[in-house]
């Protein structure tokens, strides 16, 4: 931001509460302030509407601003007019720029640039899943703290987003980032390579956001991979020979302590979080409006904050199993269960709860036995919630539950698969997790699609998923098929109220 260098006295040109200490930049339309708010006592920025100039413009892009929540980008405080004057206050981003950065000459360890790279993209995937429209990202909408803590310029304005945005931004980051790597660090290579992807070199078209932010991932995996402990003895350490004895049990020693630590550190890496699992969230009976402009009632229910994990699942195939030597592994089928469908083993079972139990990759995703177990079909679902002497939520349900806990659903944060016991953004204020994204979830009951009211009732898929964000908690996809199972598509589970 270039500075305009005006400074003026503390009563000037006051704008309520904020008082201007020096103004900042300045357009054909607009004045930027640096200004003290002086009841909390810290420093804002304020954007000054110039007079003569229409406000309507202004004020749709104050309206769009303020309606994004989200901990990467800043926040809008007030908006309002003084003396005929418009005006809105907003967050002073702490910390450098990276444009400040770039014209200082300083450059960026890989590992670093791809973590800020890919907080950017977690930005703009929200930007995307809410259909923001944005005015173009450059680097001094970036700003990096002393701590490394990364927030962005919010550039939200009025109107729709057109489909190219997000390409716009890709194309233009993928240029302006490379000359701030260090390139004589590790990941380097690997980093280049991915900012090539996004100005569409040697790629059939530049990359999304999301297949940014999971390239940023596994670059950020590999490079956290820890050395080798031990290094092996020297061969220049020559013992005398009457201290050979001393001297084997001493490496002997070393090796045991060694495997030791070893063992400690791998487990450490494996363990999955000793935080207790979230539990159940009781739901009032009353009236809730659906995406749809419908009104539903719901009775008192329970449901559960989050989504069946992987353990959870595993616990249930383990029942099955003991079930089966005697007969009964049909139990808990669906009455209607295709005589085709044997088993209720998700696909590709064996590899990701291997993975699970070790706390290790699945793919692409870091992965434990709290993270939400996937590629399960309706009819899995099924079983498992009667399993639980439980029932799959209605959509009527699942909606219910996420009005009672967010006055506006669609501004709860996308989660990325994750463990449902870890803090996550995605959280309603009554406890839901993963309501927004980590994974999409089953309803119990087919529904009508409200594109098509007179076309027969289908099966609900509902919630984003780390996959396909869609509108985050309002997202909703109608199937034919209860085979269907996804990599992205899992499940929770309701109980009537007071049941244990």
């Amino acid at each position: 931001m270039d500075h305009v260098n005006e400074e003026v006295g503390e009563e000037e040109n006051r704008f309520g509460d904020y008082v201007p200490q020096e103004c900042l930049a300045e357009t054909e339309t607009t004045r930027t302030w640096l200004a003290k708010q002086t009841s909390v006592g810290r420093m804002v920025l304020v954007e000054e509407l110039k007079e003569g100039v229409k406000s309507e413009e202004f004020i749709a892009d104050v309206r769009a601003k303020a309606g994004v929540e989200h901990p990467l980008v800043s926040s809008i405080y007030e908006a309002t007019m003084e003396n005929g004057l418009y005006h809105y206050a907003h967050e002073l981003l702490p910390g450098e720029t990276l444009a400040d950065r770039a014209r200082h000459g300083e450059n960026i360890k890989a590992q670093r640039l791809v973590h800020i790279l890919r907080r950017v993209a977690e930005a703009n995937i929200y930007h995307e899943s809410h259909g923001n429209a944005t005015a173009p990202l450059e680097l001094d909408a970036i700003h990096v703290d002393k701590h490394g803590v990364i927030r962005l310029k919010n550039l939200v304005v009025a109107g729709d987003r057109v489909p190219d945005q997000s390409l716009r931004d890709v194309l233009r980051l993928g240029a302006a980032l490379e000359p701030l790597l260090d390139q004589h660090h590790p990941g380097a290579t690997r980093c280049l390579t991915l900012l090539s992807w996004m100005r569409g070199e040697n790629v059939a078209r530049p990359l999304k956001w999301t297949q940014i932010r999971d390239y940023c991932e596994q670059i950020e995996q590999q490079l956290a991979t820890p050395s080798q402990l031990a290094a092996p003895p020297t061969a220049a350490i020559r013992p005398e020979k009457k201290s050979i004895f001393v001297w084997v049990v001493a490496v002997l020693f070393v090796a045991v302590i060694a495997g030791v630590l070893l063992t400690l550190m791998k487990n450490k890496k494996r363990a999955p979080s000793e935080a207790p699992l979230p539990g159940w969230v009781e739901i009032k009976a009353g009236d809730h409006d659906t995406p749809d402009g419908v009104r539903v009632s719901v009775p008192d229910f329970t449901i559960a904050a989050c989504e069946v994990t992987i353990g959870d699942y595993a616990d249930f195939l383990e029942t099955l199993d003991i079930l089966a030597k005697e007969g009964g592994q049909t139990t808990f089928d669906h009455p209607d269960q295709p005589e085709t469908k044997t088993s209720h083993a998700p696909d590709d079972w064996e590899k990701l709860f291997r993975a699970a139990k070790e706390g290790g990759m699945w793919g692409d995703r870091e992965i434990n036995i709290h993270s939400p177990v996937v590629s399960v079909d309706w009819w899995d679902a099924f079983a498992y919630a009667k399993w639980k002497k439980s029932y799959l939520p209605t959509q009527e349900h699942w909606l219910g539950a996420l009005m009672n806990g967010s006055k506006v659903p669609s501004q709860i944060p996308v989660s990325v698969l994750q463990p449902v016991n870890k803090e996550t953004e995605d959280r309603t204020s009554n406890g839901l997790l993963g309501m927004a994204g980590s994974v999409s979830e089953w309803t119990g009951e087919p529904r009508t699609s409200p594109s098509n009211p007179l076309g027969e009732p289908l099966w609900v898929i509902i919630g984003g998923s780390y996959l396909n964000p869609g509108k985050g908690a309002l997202s909703r996809e109608w199937v034919t098929d209860r085979m269907t199972r996804r990599p992205d598509l899992g499940f929770r589970i309701c109980k009537d109220a007071g049941k244990n």
